[in-house]
């Protein structure tokens, strides 16, 4: 068993290319011994993003502060906000979008852990 204050967990930026101004955080992952899945924080701070992009897995998100935008294949931006779930499916592209001025947008992800 383990509890654990995300403000304990390191905050590490996101090195990925098409990436600008996103932090990530790991409070449960595959060090834990988690048995199917990891949860991830993200951080996008206001005018950022995560990169445009696919992968073979789910991500499971919840959005616990801010308001953003989830940008499908289409490109089209899908309003989400502190209290909203999401689903990105298996190779579906996808990106979130900080849309506030001032504030930022914070959101859970869960992943199979092999993916962490």
């Amino acid at each position: 068993m383990k509890t654990i204050s995300l403000n304990q967990v390191e905050k590490k930026k996101v090195n990925m290319e098409g990436a600008e101004k996103a932090w990530k955080q790991m409070p449960l992952s595959s060090a834990d011994g988690v048995p199917m899945y990891s949860l991830r924080v993200f951080t996008v701070e206001p005018g950022g993003f995560t990169p445009y992009h696919q992968h073979p897995y789910e991500h499971m998100n919840y959005v616990i502060e801010g308001e953003g935008a989830l940008v499908n294949e289409a490109g089209e931006e899908n309003p989400v906000k502190a209290g909203d779930f999401a689903l990105v499916n298996p190779n579906e592209k996808h990106q979130y979008r900080n849309k506030s001025a001032d504030k930022p947008f914070v959101l859970i992800c869960g992943v199979p852990k092999e993916f962490e």
